[in-house]
């Protein structure tokens, strides 16, 4: 029997793979599950330093397996696991290190929740997103009234919610819920040169960066500004022995 997540490293980064293709992707209970474990590993191994999430085959993830609701019962489903976690897993989990998300096809719904999770998105021409809960009836409840207005606006995360449209790669793009839009099929792809690039710079500075980043969301500017000086603290790593430093002393770096 096959995993329902693929969890591979390669290098230090950390591939996390849905992999229910002939479901496009949806999540039952029992992958949820495999996805905290999957992501609890991302968190908590040191040999990780960024992450990548995508689905098996041509889908992203197209949500909630809602054929399965109407079978769950105290035999087969955690009544506190969504209390830990949420539906689809591990979507409300405080990331440490960077996510990116490799989109193809449809990622909709809770998929489209997971999709938030990550640090950036990018997708193939053909990707899907929406609030396709919207049709039956089932709220958002794992993270996308929180994160989706914070990465593109009220007003759009209004439209796309109350509506319950779908939304193209290109005005995924145009609106900023992805930033980069590629082949169809390339999209594993560009997100792994994109981790390369991320971790090939001082990482320490970069995860304080962030860190600080994230933070201020949630600050008021007086506080996110104490927030973000505390990210002196990864200077003196940054500076001590670092040849990069002294070769780019002077002169704006063109890498």
């Amino acid at each position: 029997m096959s995993e329902l997540v693929n969890v591979r490293l390669d290098s230090d980064i950390l591939y996390i793979g849905i992999n229910r293709p002939d479901k496009k992707n949806c999540v039952n209970h029992a992958t949820a599950k495999q996805l905290v474990a999957a992501f609890q590993r991302f968190n908590g191994d040191p040999k990780v330093k960024i992450g990548i999430l995508y689905g098996e085959g041509n889908n992203f993830c197209s949500g909630y397996d809602l054929s399965e609701v109407s079978t769950l019962n105290s035999t087969n489903f955690d009544p506190d696991f969504p209390q830990k976690y949420r539906y689809m897993g591990p979507s409300i989990t405080e990331l440490k290190k960077p996510l990116i998300a490799a989109i193809e096809g449809y990622a909709v719904a809770g998929g489209l929740e997971l999709s938030l999770m990550a640090d950036i998105r990018v997708c193939s021409r053909s990707a899907v997103f929406g609030v396709f809960c919207r049709r039956v009836g089932v709220p958002l409840i794992d993270g996308g009234t929180v994160r989706l207005p914070r990465i593109i606006g009220l007003g759009r995360a209004l439209d796309m919610t109350l509506t319950g449209r779908p939304i193209t790669a290109e005005e995924a793009l145009h609106w900023g819920l992805v930033t980069k839009v590629v082949n169809d099929g390339e999209a594993l792809n560009a997100a792994s040169e994109l981790a390369r690039q991320i971790i090939k710079h001082p990482y320490n500075c970069m995860l304080a960066d962030r860190r600080s980043l994230l933070n201020s969301f949630d600050a008021t500017e007086k506080d996110a500004f104490a927030f973000e000086l505390n990210s002196l603290s990864v200077l003196p790593d940054a500076i001590q022995g670092n040849p990069s430093i002294i070769r780019t002393s002077g002169r704006i770096s063109q890498n």
